[in-house]
């Protein structure tokens, strides 16, 4: 794990080491599509169920990390 993150895991949550710094950049990115999703809600074409997706994603992050 990274000396250098803004985030830690929970009290609790058990990522193996070499792990822990590619599911922060995953989170990360769903943080990201989470933004996007944002706008793109804004946009008649945007499929229903992204929303909906995503704030599974980002539910699961508050799960696991502390931000």
């Amino acid at each position: 794990m990274s000396e250098n993150t803004n985030w830690k895991l929970k009290p609790g949550v058990n990522i193996p080491p070499e792990l822990v710094d590619d599911v922060a950049r995953i989170a990360c990115a769903l943080k990201s599509l989470s933004a996007y999703t944002t706008l793109a809600l804004e946009r008649e074409d945007c499929p229903e169920d992204l929303q909906k997706i995503v704030q599974d994603g980002l539910d699961a992050m508050v799960r696991v990390f502390e931000w």
